[in-house]
């Protein structure tokens, strides 16, 4: 196969993870891991296949990189695993460069869900210092904050479904690279 035709058929595969990834989140606010268990190991292979040990290597260091860097808000109950794996899952597919810039539209972009969600509910002080707590317990490893039950767990805390803006921020990211290769001269 064609190396052209192995990355759109990588692309297709990650959107298809995001979007269903996003649409299980946002019905269920689960990702499960019958979905990113195999999707990350479905990545590694195809990227192998359409490159050989390169791909193999762009597909650990993918994964490798979401996990890593998203691993200190899961172990702080601020993200959780399904979120972290479906970006480990992407950054199979992906490979680091465009995991970044994917993770940082999803980041982005559930930053901009919660600012809309803690207007909604009249929550602004509440949750900003919330997030100072958050930001403590991550950065200083625990040391410096006290916890108050900012978890996950709480059902009084304000979840996000971060599925939902990682889906947005994949089909975002593949509508762009569609968009720039239109227009190159």
């Amino acid at each position: 196969m064609h190396h052209a035709a192995w990355e759109y058929a990588l692309g297709a595969l990650a959107l298809a993870l995001a979007v269903w990834a996003g649409w299980l989140d946002w019905r269920s606010r689960r990702i499960p891991n019958w979905l990113t268990v195999p999707a990350a190991l479905l990545g590694l292979g195809a990227q192998t296949l359409a490159t050989g040990w390169p791909g193999t290597k762009s597909a650990l260091e993918g994964s490798g990189l979401g996990l890593g860097l998203l691993l200190p808000f899961v172990l702080a109950r601020g993200l959780g695993a399904g979120d972290w794996k479906l970006m480990g899952a992407l950054g199979a597919f992906l490979g680091p460069a465009r995991l970044v810039v994917v993770l940082l539209g999803t980041v982005a972009i559930a930053a901009i869900m919660a600012v809309v969600e803690m207007v909604r509910k009249k929550r602004v002080k509440q949750t900003l210092a919330n997030l100072w707590t958050l930001f403590l317990i991550v950065f200083t490893f625990g040391h410096h904050a006290v916890r108050d039950n900012i978890t996950l767990d709480n059902p009084g805390l304000m979840a996000l479904p971060f599925g939902v803006a990682a889906a947005l921020a994949t089909v975002g990211f593949f509508c762009l690279v569609v968009a720039l290769r239109a227009f190159r001269p």
